[in-house]
């Protein structure tokens, strides 16, 4: 939508230089489609992290979306994430610095015990150290048909996918009080109305969840 909106732009100033006489965009109106930002509640969230997996593909599936869920980085760029994307402060704390492949801002995400953790687990792995990463991505397709299988085992009714773990790094961020300049930073967002999204749809699931508890308490 985005691209189209500024192809039309590019066409009204030939237009209006008269590069050409004729506007291909005359008869078509553009309508955007609200974008479905689901994500997991904490409940889902700790469901996942707190399963034992026996099959050694989906448990380190799950790893890698809980990393995601913590640090909100997009599958291409948790994929491609190396040691030099590790930085320590002048407080010993460690970060993320890395630039987000999408749109080529510098996302700066401070690095928690649990995505810690999860690196600290993989950092001896073959297929990380043969290639030079941190985390061993598997392909998009399969990355997102094992999440299938592990939303089942999990018993989560919703389409699990590093999406959901990006969108649910912004939820958690949100529900503990960290500003939308923040959380815009840590997600590369080059404009910040585009993280107002994920507070506005906050809002409409406390009001929800506030009316579940009114009829609850009906008088």
């Amino acid at each position: 939508m985005k691209y189209l909106k500024n192809l039309k732009k590019i066409i009204k100033t030939a237009l209006i230089k008269k590069w050409i006489t004729d506007d291909p965009f005359a008869e078509i109106h553009f309508k955007q489609t609200k974008c479905n930002r689901e994500f997991l509640s904490e409940n889902e969230l700790r469901k996942i992290i707190n399963k034992d997996f026996d099959i050694q593909r989906l448990q380190t599936v799950r790893d890698i979306f809980i990393f995601c869920c913590f640090t909100g980085l997009a599958f291409t760029d948790v994929k491609n994430l190396k040691k030099e994307h590790l930085v320590q402060a002048d407080n010993g704390e460690w970060w993320i610095r890395k630039v987000r492949e999408k749109t080529d801002n510098m996302c700066d995400i401070p690095l928690l015990d649990i995505p810690r953790l999860i690196l600290e687990k993989y950092q001896s792995n073959p297929i990380c150290n043969e290639k030079g990463l941190l985390l061993p991505v598997p392909s998009n397709q399969r990355m997102n048909s094992y999440l299938k299988e592990i939303a089942d085992v999990c018993g989560i009714q919703k389409n699990l996918s590093t999406h959901i773990a990006r969108h649910t790094f912004a939820s958690l961020a949100i529900a503990n009080k960290v500003s939308l300049e923040s959380i815009a930073k840590m997600l590369g967002h080059t404009d910040i109305r585009t993280t107002r999204i994920y507070a506005k749809i906050m809002n409409s699931t406390i009001a929800n969840e506030m009316k579940v508890l009114q009829n609850k308490f009906a008088i």
